[in-house]
């Protein structure tokens, strides 16, 4: 437990930024399962669709270090392979 003023307000910023970032890690896991989804039912224009919705929460979750930068951008990359290698 915080015995001092800076660390029971320590304390309380670190509870509030948890969950923001929680939120923010739910909403970018919730639009790759969407473009998940989508490349599994087979639907191409569907599929990329949402990954168009999908990028910019992936990179928003990059920029603020929620996700790291370099994992969004192997996300995003695989997941437009996926999508091109539907034909």
């Amino acid at each position: 437990m915080a015995n001092h003023k800076s660390a029971e307000k320590r304390a309380r910023q670190t509870e509030r930024r948890t969950a923001v970032n929680a939120a923010r890690r739910s909403r970018v896991r919730g639009s790759v399962k969407k473009v998940e989804e989508a490349i599994s039912a087979g639907d191409k224009k569907a599929a990329q669709a949402a990954l168009r919705a999908a990028q910019p929460e992936i990179q928003r979750g990059a920029g603020k270090r929620v996700v790291a930068p370099n994992a969004a951008a192997r996300q995003v990359s695989r997941l437009n392979a996926r999508i091109k290698a539907m034909a």
